[in-house]
């Protein structure tokens, strides 16, 4: 096969909407290496988008799948329990930043972490308003889309967004954006449309990663911490792309010297298998109603198989 001929029947059987980067097409990969279907050979910098943190098939991965393949694939752990998961859940609880007592839910996308952050911060507080950041990216889902600070091309022609969710601008040096304008932008937020009383959840990434690399300030962080613990709001941070080492600590957030209420997380959890997670305050993960948290695939046991790599 060669990759102009597979190319053409893409365009014939998947969705314009989408997108591809390259016109390469995988046939194998080993730890930073993929060889396409003519048979050259590449570096991979793209990692799948931050997912394959520790390389490609890692040996610690495969054989764990392995392993677990030969038991089961899928039970639904909201019908039939397994203790992969508690497993997991255990080692999450006590890696993610936060020196207080937390629990975790599995989902199976970024996404789904971030919808579900938010339906949590939602519940804790019986509030309903979510801030974000302009140029951050929390999903395509609605809320995800809602909460992204980026029209082109995430939100465009798609209608209407998630009402209640606000954007500030995000400190960006090369731009001219300063922590001292963003913190303006949330002070005029407060005066001109949104009590500060209402609000459930400000939501950030500790490095934005859409159109460029913009690491958070340290005084922007501390500065969100201070403003959540003065008016009762939930502070998430969403490290689903910079979980898992990828700015050189296992969690972002453990450079600024503060914790996130809630933490979600997902591309180099499972070191290439979908899974997702929200790790969190356990006051505010034991609020929803049992059934109102959860997934068919969530946590499956083919994602979640001891041991993965950054957790052993």
């Amino acid at each position: 096969m060669l990759n102009a001929e597979v190319a053409k029947r893409r365009d014939d059987a998947i969705s314009r909407g989408v997108g591809m980067m390259t016109q390469i097409y995988a046939d194998r990969a080993l730890n930073s290496e993929v060889w396409d279907i003519e048979g050259n050979r590449y570096i991979d910098f793209a990692a799948g988008i931050a997912v394959v943190n520790t390389g490609h098939c890692h040996p610690k991965v495969m054989a764990a799948v392995a392993n677990q393949m030969t038991k089961f694939t899928h039970t639904c752990h909201q019908v039939m329990p397994y203790e992969n998961y508690i497993r997991l859940a255990e080692r999450l609880n006590d890696k993610v930043p936060g020196d207080f007592k937390k629990k975790t839910i599995f989902v199976t996308t970024g996404a789904e972490a971030c919808e579900n952050a938010v339906k949590i911060a939602r519940i804790a507080t019986g509030r309903n308003a979510v801030i974000a950041f302009g140029g951050g990216f929390h999903g395509r889902t609605f809320m995800g889309m809602s909460l992204t600070g980026k029209v082109e091309p995430y939100k465009k022609g798609f209608g209407a967004m998630m009402p209640d969710v606000y954007h500030v601008p995000f400190p960006m040096g090369p731009h001219g954006i300063s922590t001292a304008d963003a913190m303006k932008g949330m002070e005029k937020l407060f005066k001109a449309d949104l009590d500060p009383a209402r609000v459930a959840a400000i939501i950030f990434e500790p490095v934005q990663g859409e159109g460029g690399f913009y690491p958070a300030p340290t005084d922007l962080v501390r500065a969100i911490r201070a403003l959540c613990d003065k008016n009762g709001i939930v502070m998430i941070a969403d490290e689903v792309q910079t979980g898992f080492a990828r700015t050189g600590a296992l969690f972002a957030m453990e450079a600024y010297g503060v914790a996130a209420d809630l933490t979600t997380m997902a591309k180099g959890l499972a070191g290439g298998l979908p899974l997702a997670a929200v790790t969190g305050r356990a006051d505010l993960m034991d609020a929803a109603n049992p059934g109102g948290l959860g997934g068919t695939y969530a946590g499956n046991p083919l994602a979640s198989p001891p041991p993965m790599p950054f957790l052993t």
